[in-house]
């Protein structure tokens, strides 16, 4: 996937994997993974940078495989800048559709 469309989503995708349930860095980017092509570079410094923003919270859970874990849970703050970058990302999205889909596939045609 284009690093620039990526860049832009990254932020937005973590919020909504943490709007199901509190998670830890590591699961965050398990499930995002599963769709985009992240890694622990690309996901742990928005991490820290929502976090700084008031966006997560943090706290600390016992995990029965070694030491003990850093979960992640959306504050209402959070929530209310998830509804706002949701929001931007339809709008902006269905107006590159509009454009994309101008006159439907019949583009390629141009270059027979």
């Amino acid at each position: 996937m284009n690093a620039q469309f990526k860049r832009g989503i990254l932020e937005l995708c973590v919020l909504k994997e943490l709007m199901a349930k509190d998670m830890y860095g590591y699961e965050i980017i398990s499930e995002i993974s599963q769709h985009l092509d992240v890694n622990e570079n690309t996901i742990y410094p928005i991490l820290r940078r929502l976090t700084k923003d008031g966006y997560f919270e943090t706290y600390l859970k016992a995990s029965d495989k070694g030491a003990a874990r850093k979960y992640y849970k959306v504050t209402k703050k959070g929530y209310q800048h998830y509804v706002k970058l949701r929001n931007d990302w339809d709008s902006f999205i269905g107006g590159v559709y509009e454009i994309l889909n101008k006159g439907g596939k019949e583009d390629a045609k141009v270059f027979e």
